[in-house]
């Protein structure tokens, strides 16, 4: 899984969001390291959903007036929240040994 598929499912983790807003959210948790241009996030959510891990959705609750097209919602799938807490359980134990490995190699 590579970086931007991994923040775009941490985004969707909180629910179903549309795709600007899973833009912002990825911006804003990566702490504007990632800043995905749409043909980019739009190439990796078809991706995603080509493999069961997010599927569009339908808004929670009334989706506010939008002056252009109508807005896609995007949620994870059980498939999906479940790659996700692998992944993050496979960062966090690269992230401690990482950490262990700067502990030895301190002069």
């Amino acid at each position: 899984m590579n970086t931007l598929e991994y923040h775009v499912l941490l985004a969707l983790a909180g629910g179903p969001l549309h795709g600007y807003a899973v833009k912002q959210r990825v911006q804003d948790e990566s702490a504007g390291s990632l800043t995905p241009q749409p043909g980019s996030l739009y190439r990796v959510i078809a991706r995603l959903i080509t493999s069961g891990l997010v599927a569009e959705t339908d808004p929670k609750g009334p989706e506010p007036p939008h002056p252009g097209l109508s807005r896609r919602y995007y949620a994870l799938t059980g498939a999906g929240r479940r790659a996700l807490a692998a992944e993050a359980g496979r960062l966090k134990g690269a992230a401690a040994l990482a950490e262990k490995r700067l502990r030895t190699a301190r002069p």
